[in-house]
């Protein structure tokens, strides 16, 4: 019996300690999964969160949603989904994270203006490396100068999606809007390049920015199609037809692409505080922004969205894990819904009211530009 005994502690030294020899080996692979190495630079962590977006690509369901993004059928057979990440006011690197975030979550439409977002989102298309075909850019023509020559406007659409699709590093853009001038015959001339370059394949779908009626009446004028979309702000206090133009629009082929949600130019307190909204959201235990933005997008309208509720007058961030947890709420609007009477509740408040059209240019009535 001694024998046995003193054998069976040989035994368990010997077992301790080749665990421990194989515990040492393998320690400085653990904790390189767990810790992140001193030199991990900003875009290799960027480019991990690409990882994974290309993942969300092939399964775009994920924990945070089961629901797939409706689409439209578009003019020519074009799919766009109907849930967009809006870049507006982000840095560079803030679109870029934006972008790689919300691909990670399946959302691959992306709306952007021309400079810095879009540099971040071209980053972002380096990192991720994703098919085409399974990604949707969405950009804008910017504004031309007051007193700009029809045909100096026109060549400005040509130029820039040009350069654009430069810095892209693509040959097309899925959606290309333009934006309103006080000048119907420069809005003609643009409207016709953006006819132009869409026949040659570098733009997919055209669409308008902020345009009142009288800007879509100027171009259907003389236009041999209509835009697909138009552009401009919409959310609960405006109704579900702000001003007619959702009808004079759709009357016309013209679908309605929201944004402003939240508010603009920067979250609405009064609708977020509304004790309709409120009482709506805890019983369905969301967040007054998720009502808000439901609402919307049951209404019918496609939907542009902040990343989050941190955005003000030419600014917005998308910063540490709130960017991740904003974008994950925004995705999960298609899990859930209102009813017919909260729909109703919802569509009869008059208050937030707004200009749809806000941010067009001095052409459309109360533009926000008028004063200054």
């Amino acid at each position: 019996m001694p024998h046995v005994i003193t054998f069976s502690f040989r035994c368990l030294r010997t077992l301790v300690g080749q665990l421990a020899s194989i515990m040492l080996s393998i320690a400085p692979v653990v904790l390189g999964l767990i810790l992140p190495p001193p030199s991990l630079t900003r875009r290799a962590a960027l480019q991990a969160v690409a990882a994974t977006s290309a993942a969300a690509l092939v399964q775009p369901g994920t924990a945070a949603s089961s629901k797939a993004i409706p689409v439209w059928t578009l003019p020519d057979g074009v799919l766009m989904p109907t849930l967009s990440l809006n870049t507006a006011g982000l840095s560079a690197s803030g679109s870029e994270r934006a972008y790689l975030e919300a691909l990670a979550l399946g959302i691959n439409h992306v709306d952007f203006h021309p400079g810095i977002e879009r540099d971040g989102v071209a980053a972002a298309l380096k990192a991720a490396s994703p098919a085409r075909s399974s990604i949707f850019l969405t950009t804008k023509i910017s504004k031309p100068a007051v007193g700009t020559s029809p045909q100096v406007a026109a060549a400005a659409v040509r130029s820039q999606l040009d350069e654009d699709l430069g810095l892209l590093g693509v040959s097309y853009v899925d959606m290309l809007m333009l934006r309103d001038s006080p000048d119907c015959e420069v809005m003609r001339a643009q409207w016709a390049a953006m006819e132009a370059v869409k026949e040659v394949g570098k733009a997919r779908a055209i669409g308008v920015v902020n345009y009142c009626e009288r800007s879509l009446g100027c171009i259907l004028a003389s236009a041999t199609q209509p835009p697909a979309v138009n552009y401009y702000m919409e959310h609960i206090g405006m109704g579900s037809d702000p001003l007619g133009l959702r009808s004079y629009g759709e009357s016309r082929g013209v679908r309605s692409f929201a944004y402003g949600a939240l508010g603009e130019p920067g979250p609405s307190s009064e609708l977020l505080a509304s004790p309709a909204v409120r009482s709506i959201a805890e019983a369905h235990r969301r967040s007054p922004e998720q009502v808000a933005l439901r609402w919307v997008v049951q209404s019918g309208f496609a939907v542009s969205v902040r990343p989050t509720d941190d955005f003000g007058l030419g600014r917005s961030a998308c910063e540490d894990e709130a960017c991740a947890k904003g974008l994950r709420a925004r995705r999960a609007t298609f899990d859930w819904a209102l009813s017919p009477k909260e729909m109703a509740t919802l569509s009869s408040l008059n208050e937030p009211s707004g200009n749809p059209t806000l941010f067009s240019s001095t052409g459309c009535p109360d533009s926000f530009f008028a004063s200054k």
